[in-house]
């Protein structure tokens, strides 16, 4: 069995176990009102994005997500909150060091014997959530669990919902498909981003996402006989409707949208394996991008 399975079997009880947390970083985590700035990279980025429309969405605070190369210096926030499993990725250190002394920081990362350590203003450390596997599931999820669970968000129901999502079939014509299109509305499209990504990076499958609505815009036309549409959370009224018309297999569940990630993440790996390939170590990446200033 590869890291990634066992990783990704874990999460109930990495999300049980994370929730329990959320009130231990009252202080350390942004408050409500606050102005936020969300950031990470890959993975992160994208469950930065999730987290950044929940919050705001929930009327916390105007949050912002993005990737920590293209943050907006002119912008004033409260507080930036990064997120990087391994705490030594080049431009989340980049960012919070140029940040030091004028924006508070934190930082969640897996690793806390990492430069991340001096360069946060403060920390919060998931060190049971880390992982073997170069490509991201437990951290990932475990994270935005924590985060949602601080807004008040987080129910028992999502991690039962984990636990059903890693025990059912998977939906049949998936392994076969050629083409996946990932898509979510609000706070799901981030995870629509990451579902993109996960299978990209651990089956070298053909995906993209994009916000619901937005998919009628054209990107629709790729859909035909052979292709999958999955949509995270509810989805706008006749568009499942227009996607089987296609001839294209429209996937969609009645699971919390991070539990249905989950889903995602195992279909990754059996494709992976059924195509040959190590879904642990996928083909140019490594656990953390750190790069060469020479």
């Amino acid at each position: 069995m590869s890291f990634v399975e066992t990783e990704t079997a874990s999460q109930p009880s990495c999300w049980r176990r994370a929730a329990a947390l959320a009130g231990d970083h009252e202080e350390t985590l942004p408050a409500a009102g606050e102005r936020v700035a969300v950031v990470g990279c890959g993975t992160s980025f994208y469950m930065a994005q999730a987290y950044a429309s929940l919050r705001e969405g929930s009327g916390q605070g105007e949050t912002d997500a993005f990737a920590a190369s293209e943050f907006p210096f002119g912008r004033g926030y409260d507080r930036v909150v990064a997120l990087t499993r391994s705490g030594t990725t080049t431009e989340v250190l980049d960012l919070l060091t140029r940040l030091k002394g004028t924006t508070r920081t934190v930082a969640l990362t897996a690793d806390p014997n990492t430069p991340v350590r001096a360069a946060a203003d403060d920390l919060v450390v998931l060190d049971f959530a880390d992982e073997r596997s170069v490509v991201q599931t437990r951290f990932a999820t475990t994270v935005f669990t924590l985060l949602r669970a601080h807004l008040g968000l987080h129910t028992e129901e999502a991690v039962r919902d984990a636990g059903t999502a890693l025990a059912e079939p998977l939906p049949e014509g998936l392994l076969e498909a050629t083409q996946f299109t990932f898509v979510g509305r609000g706070w799901t499209v981030g995870l629509a981003n990451e579902a993109a990504l996960k299978m990209k990076e651990a089956s070298l499958s053909w995906t993209e996402s994009y916000p619901a609505m937005e998919y009628r815009h054209g990107p629709i036309s790729i859909a035909t006989t052979g292709t999958a549409t999955w949509m995270f959370g509810a989805a706008p009224e006749g568009l499942a409707d227009q996607v089987r018309a296609t001839g294209a297999l429209w996937v969609e569940s009645g699971l919390d949208p991070l539990a249905d990630l989950v889903r995602v993440q195992r279909l990754a790996v059996a494709r992976a394996v059924a195509a040959g390939i190590d879904p642990d170590r996928p083909r140019h990446l490594t656990r953390s991008v750190v790069l060469d200033e020479g």
